[in-house]
């Protein structure tokens, strides 16, 4: 495999001329070497003093539902409760693996941390692979990882027991299921037109059983068991797969391939991507509908009747109907109007920027030991590496014009993904909202720095002077990223330091 940036015969999702435009790894063994040395970084920079800080030995901030929720689910037979609610207001995937870390370690900040620091560190392990397969190249992959490392949104949330890391790598496994299905479609096409087959039908070849994107539908439903808004992700990447399949018809010589694509494959992805989905969620519930003392688990006969228009749905699966119907109305209730504000709320226009971060952990006095002055401050800010996030708007217009107008498939999936992580936000504005919804987006935001940074390169064709020109540029940022990352170390990991020095890392004020 060659370090090629742009080694492809044709990028755009609708090519006129039939061309091999699938993935070949020539490059595997030092693919994997990159992909582990840098999985390794990540997973020291993220596990770390994991335990630290508690606050008194108990969880801090939001930590203070899902870790307790967690350890019921390990000593409850599978089932958590949230007293101060009466009700629990998410999906049980983020409390169950967080639960296997209280196993593991017990409870205590190791255990209701450790799973969130395992998938945070998964997560660089599969951006890189992800980016290396849509750039053909594993230099392009290797910057992406270092990246997404220092990056300080997934940095804080792979290091608190919280479940938005875990949504994030399911809804970015799920685009990764994806882009291997785009390329396994090809060659299964590329391979029909080459024996001559690939008229025999108006509508082109039946593909059979597409595993990646089953895989694909399994992820999307543990990011909806995780939270809710993982079936956006279901919605954008059910049309980013429609596209990648209209392509590859058009692309390999298809008469009709719309229609194709809406007789041979529409259905079968309804199912991997919707049904698929819904099948995996309700199972992420197993525990509840084993149990007797769930939440609303016997609400038919009790808050509601037996009778009615769904009476032929089982009993359980009414009960769970009406106990997240219960969910919808707690969240449809944290709204502006009604007096719900929170001090470090924020509105999705902000979140590209990193313009408003979230303030997780906070301590100060004299109580506070460990920096060079008589009284230290110690703090855990969820804050985007300004290097990147500041750049954020620049890198979208160019993803959004790369995808638009130039065609190019892989700025399709990067715009995608981005969009199904912050678009659907915007419906509800009057609901409360924090930084930390972006985490989503996040895994999005590198693989779209890391496809410029590679056009910046240039092609392995392009001259030496060329290429030696935009590889100096690329490691100047990718430094500059890194070195921004290691400022902000301080207030991302509650070490001691200074009154002084906490008011320099307050950039903007809207960060205080």
């Amino acid at each position: 495999m060659t370090l090629s940036t742009d080694a492809r015969p044709v990028v755009t999702p609708g090519p006129t001329v039939a061309a091999a435009d699938y993935y070949r790894d020539t490059d595997r063994r030092r693919g994997w070497i990159v992909t582990l040395v840098l999985t390794a970084i990540a997973a020291i920079t993220r596990f770390a003093i994991l335990r630290y800080p508690t606050d008194a030995g108990t969880p801090v901030f939001d930590e203070k539902h899902y870790a307790p929720q967690g350890w019921q689910v390990l000593t409850g037979g599978g089932v958590e409760d949230n007293p101060a609610y009466g009700l629990v207001v998410h999906p049980p995937v983020g409390k169950q693996l967080i639960a296997a870390g209280e196993a593991l370690f017990g409870y205590n900040g190791w255990g209701w941390r450790f799973s969130a620091a395992l998938f945070g560190t998964l997560l660089v392990l599969i951006v890189i692979r992800i980016v290396r397969r849509m750039a053909r190249s594993t230099l392009v992959g290797a910057i992406a990882g270092v990246l997404l490392i220092a990056d300080g949104v997934t940095f804080v949330s792979s290091r608190v027991g919280m479940l938005d890391i875990f949504l994030a790598f399911f809804v970015t496994a799920a685009l990764g299921c994806l882009v291997v299905d785009r390329d396994d479609v090809r060659e299964r096409m590329a391979k029909v037109r080459s024996e001559g087959r690939i008229k025999a039908s108006e509508f082109g070849p039946r593909l059979g059983v597409r595993w990646w994107r089953f895989g694909a539908g399994i992820m999307l439903g543990l990011a909806c068991g995780t939270k809710w808004s993982g079936m956006y992700f279901i919605a954008f990447f059910g049309l980013l797969c429609v596209g990648f399949d209209v392509a590859a018809r058009r692309a390999n010589g298809v008469s009709r391939p719309w229609i194709g694509t809406a007789v041979r494959d529409i259905g079968p992805s309804l199912y991997a991507l919707v049904v698929v989905p819904l099948i995996v969620y309700l199972c992420t519930y197993s525990g509840w509908f084993a149990s007797e003392t769930g939440v609303d688990r016997h609400a038919v006969g009790n808050q509601i009747g037996t009778g009615g228009l769904f009476s032929f749905v089982p009993d359980a699966l009414r009960s769970l109907w009406y106990y997240s119907g219960n969910v919808l109305t707690f969240h449809e209730g944290l709204t502006n109007s009604v007096g719900n504000r929170h001090p470090w709320e924020s509105k999705p226009w902000s979140w590209p920027m990193g313009l408003r971060p979230m303030l997780y952990y906070f301590a100060d006095g004299e109580q506070v030991q460990g920096c060079s002055a008589s009284s230290c401050v110690k703090a855990i800010m969820l804050i985007g590496t300004p290097a990147m996030w500041w750049l954020a708007v620049p890198m979208l217009a160019w993803g959004l014009w790369m995808f638009l107008v130039r065609r190019d498939w892989r700025f399709a999936a990067v715009v995608v993904g981005y969009a199904a992580g912050f678009l659907p936000w915007f419906i509800t504005l009057d609901r409360q909202m924090y930084y930390f919804y972006a985490v989503a987006m996040a895994p999005f935001m590198v693989m779209g720095f890391a496809l410029i940074l590679g056009q910046i390169i240039g092609r392995a064709r392009a001259s030496a002077e060329r290429r030696g020109t935009g590889l100096l540029l690329v490691c100047l940022y990718v430094g500059l990223v890194v070195a921004n990352f290691i400022w902000l170390w301080p207030i991302l990991t509650a070490m001691p330091i200074s009154p002084e020095l906490w008011q320099q890392q307050l950039w903007l004020p809207s960060w205080r």
